[in-house]
């Protein structure tokens, strides 16, 4: 019995101590409201969109599709969150970066997609997820990226 004891007691810190070191994540409960905040701008300009919001890992926790927009916006919205997961940066960064010299070198990384709308999402300096708007011009999807992200 005193051997168990002793056993608990030097195990308990160990356990505590990788409690203690869990990664931030992003949770359902976050993309919903994400996603909502997402949805009331883009109603509110009146933009029918797909607002989609995957983990750190690029695995969709939620996606929306609005009524009346084009089902090609499904699959653009996914490359836009997934390029800003992988590259941890907004996809308006490649887009700006193909309109300068040697710029179409962007195009041939990839995942990487130059077309704005996709945000990286972090928490503490660690990245734990994205948001991919598509639906109206790119300008008007990094409008709803944006205001989704606020409500994070």
């Amino acid at each position: 019995m005193k051997k168990l004891l002793i056993l608990v007691f030097l195990l308990v810190p160990f356990f505590t101590q990788a409690q203690s070191q869990v990664q931030p994540y992003l949770s359902l409960e976050d993309a919903i409201r994400i996603s909502d905040a997402a949805q009331v701008k883009s109603e509110a300009e009146g933009w029918n969109m797909v607002i989609v919001v995957l983990d750190a890992g690029g695995h969709m926790i939620s996606l929306r599709k609005m009524d009346g927009v084009q089902i090609g916006s499904v699959d653009v919205a996914l490359a836009k969150a997934k390029s800003s997961v992988y590259f941890k940066r907004p996809t308006k960064v490649f887009e700006d970066m193909m309109k300068g010299e040697g710029g179409a070198r962007i195009a041939t990384l990839p995942n990487a997609v130059a077309i704005e709308g996709g945000l990286p999402i972090f928490k503490d300096g660690i990245i734990v997820g994205a948001i991919g708007i598509s639906g109206a011009t790119s300008a008007q999807d990094g409008i709803v990226a944006a205001a989704g992200l606020e409500a994070y």
